[in-house]
């Protein structure tokens, strides 16, 4: 039996998220996922960058999220890789998030996929993208933090 805390471990995190997007408020969603796609996910064989949620009646799917085929499973049972996957939330989530992608500006991303409790599970933001001007502000503090950070260390 694994220990728990490696099981809550990441899989993959949308790192360019933060950067592009200003996130709001996050939901955790289980995934509907096929065949060999869970051995897949726990050899960390999946790509989050182009990753975005759509709505289709009424339903919330999972877009442009790559799960590499397991390499140990049959060629007949491999699906496509970048196919829809749909996310399961509690309807009043679900209505929570398509009255605020409504409003203009946002959308909801995939921030990050874990394994718990033997269930893949994904981590999805509420955001507004981030213009040009803010992007290089937070670069602008990232590195300020940064230097500041070398400073204390030195002194130390």
């Amino acid at each position: 039996m694994k220990h728990q805390e490696s099981e809550n471990r990441p899989v993959a995190t949308n790192r360019k998220a933060s950067f592009d997007y200003s996130l709001e408020r996050t939901f955790q969603a289980g995934i509907v996922l096929q065949g060999s796609e869970i051995k897949s996910l726990r050899a960390r064989n999946l790509s989050l960058g182009d990753g975005y949620v759509q709505e289709r009646n009424g339903e919330l799917w999972l877009l442009g999220v790559h799960i590499a085929p397991y390499e140990k499973s049959d060629s007949f049972e491999q699906s496509d890789p970048v196919r829809p996957r749909k996310l399961l939330l509690h309807r009043k989530e679900i209505n929570q998030i398509l009255s605020r992608i409504k409003e203009k500006g946002y959308t909801l991303i995939p921030t990050k996929v874990y394994i718990e409790r033997g269930r893949a599970k994904v981590e999805v933001a509420l955001a507004k993208g981030k213009k040009q001007y803010d992007k290089r502000e937070t670069i602008q503090k990232r590195d300020a933090e940064r230097a500041i950070r070398r400073a204390i260390k030195e002194d130390n």
